[in-house]
């Protein structure tokens, strides 16, 4: 059991902070310590950022359209297929440049090269030269995430009126600001302490 104690501050002087406590089987103090499993726990974000980039991205917000199960079934289809295409493009963009892990590679800038070059039709098909990088992983290298990312504090969201789900209205920052994550680690060698 890690309990975490996570204090953000945002460049205007608000203060946000977090109790967390975690489970874990990783027992070994030197190989996972607790701290890096506390500030891991925020890329859990990267398995919902697929969702993301397919809901919102790929779908730009809109549902899908057929009315029939097998036009849903093939929508699908052509999505994860889209999607799985668009990773293998990004993966295959750093190829020879080991210093550029996959996470520097925008799934926007991605899908925004691919729309380009299909759209444009040019450089679809390689004239002598099979390069696996191409046009799409060259507009990707060009336009590279950040090396380190900042810790996700919270998205800020603007709820639909018809929502179902209040807005998150004066909670959050209305503008993107700089912050720092202090994290405190504490043990439990003899049970846990209680919490409301």
């Amino acid at each position: 059991m890690i309990e975490g104690t996570l204090t953000v501050t945002l460049a205007d002087g608000t203060v946000r902070t977090e109790q967390w406590r975690r489970i874990t089987n990783l027992l070994d103090p030197v190989k996972y310590p607790a701290t890096e499993l506390v500030d891991l726990y925020h890329r859990r974000w990267q398995a919902e950022a697929a969702y993301f980039s397919i809901k919102a991205t790929m779908l730009e917000g809109r549902v899908l359209r057929s009315r029939s199960i097998d036009g849903l079934d093939q929508e699908v289809y052509a999505l994860l297929t889209t999607y799985q295409a668009l990773i293998r493009a990004g993966d295959d963009a750093p190829a020879g440049r080991p210093d550029i892990p996959m996470e520097r590679i925008s799934f926007t800038v991605l899908l925004a090269a691919a729309t380009g070059t299909v759209t444009a039709s040019r450089g679809i098909f390689p004239s002598t030269l099979i390069d696996l990088v191409g046009p799409i992983g060259r507009a990707t290298l060009a336009d590279l995430l950040p090396a380190h990312r900042r810790q996700r504090v919270k998205a800020r969201t603007r709820k639909s009126p018809t929502s179902k789900c209040g807005p998150n209205a004066g909670q959050h920052p209305h503008k993107a600001q700089n912050y720092t994550v202090r994290t405190t680690v504490a043990f439990f060698a003899h049970g846990l302490n209680s919490r409301s």
